[in-house]
């Protein structure tokens, strides 16, 4: 009943359908006129605001708690002299 050939044409049929349907869905909301939403009344500012606090305690963190970052010893840390046994 079914034969090899008539899966590829329903494949093709199927995508065509899927392709119209998302092309009429873009279309209707190009056309359509919406309000503003909260994301686009104050996404920006939740952005900028989020990202500025971020910034700000991991400038806090880094210098005022007092971590010890793993500096180089290199110069301070001197040589002891060695002696034979």
């Amino acid at each position: 009943m079914f034969n090899r050939r008539m899966f590829p044409l329903a494949r093709n049929a199927l995508s065509r359908l899927r392709v119209q349907s998302i092309q009429q869905a873009v279309a209707r909301q190009i056309h359509q006129k919406r309000a503003p939403d909260f994301h686009d009344k104050y996404g920006n500012a939740v952005l900028a605001s989020g990202a500025t606090f971020c910034v700000a305690v991991w400038v806090y963190t880094a210098t005022q708690i007092g971590i010890e970052w793993n500096p180089s010893p290199v110069g301070r840390v001197t040589p002891k002299e060695w002696r034979e046994q």
